[in-house]
């Protein structure tokens, strides 16, 4: 008696298809995306990040997100600009489904805006924007050497708007009063110095992470202001560089007009340069 024998294996999914997977609007919550108060910030803008990042490989076609410049250099889309707005992250318990519904714009050949919108049923979690330009080292391992570049993919694309970008260049261009209404060389308060951890801060291509700013600054003023950072629904940060693995930084409290609400924050890292900024609002 002949048996047929039927392999019932499955082949691995292609990078496209686990790119398409990445991008399915609901996710189960359990304890990795929450906090004691509500959804992780922290998780949640790593997971945003990487939807960016896997939303710009498609539209430029790619099968991954193995970004190039024309001679075959490593690329990096790296964020520039973030922005949470009506965050209510004390929504979010364990077992609810999230949806996250997104889309991406490009700004420019090298800038792109990705907007997305997440809800637990019929109620709004908050709106985000991330801003990215593609960037390069000017030599090799040296994160103070970081330059704008273009891509060597190209997608047809009409080019839209995003008025983040618009004060992300501002700033970039020092143009710092206008953006904030905060004066530049103001009073500042150090808050805190630390030194990143090379293995849990910074990224696969070395670059601190720009979710992890975030959370320094959250830290930082949860402990000098409690419930200044988590409770406020409005955000925007803005990243002007980064840093050396094994390199401190200070993070300061910016002071501005007594009728402000908000709460300005730098980070500079040892050679005296802002890399960040972080606006709270109210």
């Amino acid at each position: 008696m002949n048996l047929a024998v039927i392999d019932t294996r499955i082949g691995a999914p292609s990078s496209r298809e686990l790119m398409e997977r990445a991008l399915d609007p609901y996710m189960l919550l359990g304890m990795p995306h929450l906090t004691p108060t509500g959804l992780s910030e922290t998780w949640l803008m790593k997971e945003l990040g990487h939807r960016h990042w896997i939303m710009l490989a498609r539209h430029l076609q790619m099968e991954n997100a193995d970004f190039r410049t024309g001679d075959g250099g490593e690329a990096y889309a790296s964020i520039c600009a973030t922005a949470l707005r009506d965050a209510d992250f004390s929504r979010a318990r364990a077992n609810d489904i999230l949806e996250i519904r997104s889309s991406l714009t490009a700004l420019s050949r090298n800038q792109h805006s990705s907007r997305h919108r997440l809800q637990i049923g019929t109620l709004s979690i908050c709106d985000v924007e991330i801003v990215s330009a593609f960037i390069i080292r000017r030599r090799p391992g040296d994160n103070h050497a970081l330059m704008r570049a273009e891509p060597c993919r190209d997608a047809p694309a009409r080019y839209g708007e995003s008025a983040l970008a618009q004060r992300a260049s501002a700033i970039r261009r020092g143009q710092f009063d206008a953006q904030t209404g905060l004066p530049h060389d103001g009073q500042a308060t150090l808050l805190a110095r630390l030194v990143p951890d090379a293995r849990e801060d910074f990224n696969g291509a070395g670059l601190l992470y720009f979710a992890h700013f975030q959370r320094f600054f959250s830290g930082t003023l949860e402990a000098a202001m409690p419930g200044s950072f988590v409770g406020s629904r409005q955000r925007e940060m803005f990243f002007l560089g980064n840093i050396a693995i094994g390199e401190a930084v200070e993070i300061n409290l910016l002071r501005g007009p007594p009728d402000d609400a908000r709460l300005l924050c730098n980070m500079v890292r040892q050679d005296g340069k802002v890399i960040a900024y972080a606006s709270n609002g109210p």
